[in-house]
């Protein structure tokens, strides 16, 4: 990488991030919703109101809590998880341009400066992790140091710092926690639903029914999240476009092209990657990012 040839960063347009505490806001009232609509027809089965609030309580302290813990650790998971490395002295011109340049563009999309690592990977890839957007881990493989120009490794730095300044990882986590709430609760409704209307010779099958029904719509409520976060891919293409220029950001998912399929990243932190999986068939639902030609053609 040439540190010589860098430009000075011109950041353009609005700012990534706004508009997240209204996100925050419907995800949060659609769970209160989702909760009332599921309540009101576990109602219809029969079911005890105790038995109704009991439920609708577990769903959301075993719904949310499992979402929220893993962001909570996710900077800790991401880092054991990829064997990367925080930088805390730069001991070399990379390392300094790595650290400079987050820092310009963190100031420029109005955040705190993140923890910046180096992970031991040949695949080009980076990632961005935390649960706050002012306590946040930006991570960049050494495939994408070696294999990328100083322009288009400035510009996936600057998608990564856009997933941060957005709020990505709390609004994917709100999502999740939401979704997670609602199949509990369809799959504990219609579980003892079933099994009361089977009488005695259902009660046994209770346990099983309920395991089954919450892999069922778990596999749904995945292609939910999958295609928000496909969403979110273009809005931090865009917000890296404001921070460093739209020509960069697409050199940069240019050359993500011209790379051939490499290790992945770990499923902790693969949804918060730059580089897409190639999944075929169903899997093509529960892609966490778009294609990178229509991700270019958005930018375009």
């Amino acid at each position: 990488m040439d540190i010589s040839d860098l430009n000075e960063m011109k950041p353009q347009g609005k700012k990534p991030g706004s508009g997240f505490g209204m996100r925050m806001g419907l995800l949060i009232g659609t769970n209160i919703a989702a909760i009332a609509l599921f309540t009101g027809v576990a109602a219809l089965f029969g079911l005890e109101p105790s038995s109704i609030i009991a439920i609708t309580i577990f769903s959301a302290i075993f719904g949310f809590g499992g979402a929220f813990f893993s962001l909570a650790m996710s900077k800790k998971i991401a880092l054991r998880s990829t064997g990367a490395q925080v930088i805390t002295a730069p001991q070399n011109d990379v390392e300094k341009w790595l650290l400079d340049t987050v820092g310009r563009q963190a100031a420029a999309a109005g955040i705190a400066m993140p923890d910046v690592a180096i992970y031991p990977s040949d695949d080009v890839n980076a990632f961005a992790t935390g649960a706050k957007r002012n306590d946040a881990l930006v991570a960049v493989s050494v495939g994408l140091l070696r294999n990328m120009s100083a322009d288009e490794a400035e510009a996936v730095l600057a998608h990564e710092i856009s997933h941060v300044a957005n709020g990505d990882m709390v609004t994917m986590t709100l999502i999740q926690g939401v979704l997670n709430t609602v199949v509990i609760l369809i799959a504990r409704v219609l579980a003892s639903a079933i099994t009361s209307a089977m009488g005695r010779g259902g009660r046994g099958a209770y346990f099983i029914l309920y395991m089954v029904l919450q892999v069922v719509l778990g596999f749904f409520a995945s292609m939910i999240v999958m295609w928000f976060s496909r969403r979110r891919e273009y809005k931090a293409d865009a917000g890296a476009a404001a921070l460093s220029g739209a020509p960069k950001m697409i050199g940069a998912l240019e050359a993500l092209q011209r790379q051939h399929p490499g290790q992945p990243l770990p499923d902790e932190v693969s949804a918060f990657g730059i580089k897409p999986g190639v999944p075929t068939g169903l899997g093509k639902f529960l892609m966490s990012h778009p294609p990178l030609e229509k991700r270019i053609a958005a930018l375009r």
